[in-house]
């Protein structure tokens, strides 16, 4: 971090890291085979990260207080934008309250010392154990300009999977957001043609959320019956 940089307080309440998940074994099966991958033993927890504290180092900090000064020019309140602000594996990223994704989007594009005017896609994610969060996308942005990456992440509730579109401030989201609506079910509010893009139109289901079921059809392998997917174990 720049020694030129004021030190401005924590604008964001401290948040401890949350534990979503315990999951056993390698897959984290649960039906009746048990796991048979030779780390049933294993236990592992499944934890996102908190707000970060400052200093973050790098240009993260620098980025962080053009945002929020931005954002407060425009008469909104930096804490009822952004939830909280992760450092974690060396990426920067603004988790985001969906009502206000456009403004974030265009402060972070729009503003001379941001200038993000690359958006890299729409990933989507279903964690159904981040409750009132299980759906989410990712949103990965790079400032040509200054060379910068930071990421933005918006969550939403299974019972009401609605996210603004981003096509609006980076009209190249189209496809990236086709294929999370198609892929997972989230509905993104504004988007000109929010159809499907990889499975047929009529097709049950979103097939990469967690509980989707794997389906399959029996096969026959050297003499034996393999059942279906479904039905030798669970990933869920």
């Amino acid at each position: 971090m720049s020694e030129n940089l004021p030190e401005l307080p924590q604008p964001l309440a401290e948040q401890a890291a949350e534990v979503v998940a315990v999951r056993r074994g390698m897959f984290g099966g649960s039906g009746s085979s048990g796991d048979t991958s030779g780390y049933g033993r294993l236990v592992r927890t499944i934890e996102f990260p908190g707000q970060s504290p400052r200093p973050y180092g790098g240009y993260f900090d620098e980025v962080e207080n053009e945002l929020f000064g931005a954002l407060d020019e425009r008469d909104l309140a930096p804490e009822a934008a952004i939830e909280k602000v992760v450092v974690h594996r060396g990426q920067l990223t603004f988790h985001v309250r969906r009502e206000h994704l456009l403004e974030v989007a265009r402060t972070l594009r729009d503003d001379p010392a941001l200038r993000y005017e690359l958006c890299l896609g729409v990933s989507g994610v279903h964690l159904p154990g981040d409750t009132g969060r299980e759906l989410q996308i990712l949103v990965p942005l790079l400032s040509i300009t200054h060379n910068r990456r930071v990421h933005l992440a918006v969550g939403c509730p299974d019972e009401d999977p609605h996210i603004p579109s981003l096509t609006p401030v980076y009209p190249a989201t189209d496809w990236h957001e086709r294929e999370a609506w198609d892929m997972f079910g989230i509905v993104f509010d504004g988007h000109p043609a929010l159809t499907r893009i990889l499975m047929p139109d009529d097709w049950p289901g979103h097939p990469q959320r967690k509980d989707y079921p794997l389906g399959g059809i029996p096969v026959e392998f050297k003499g034996a019956q393999i059942p279906s997917p479904d039905q030798r174990r669970s990933y869920r």
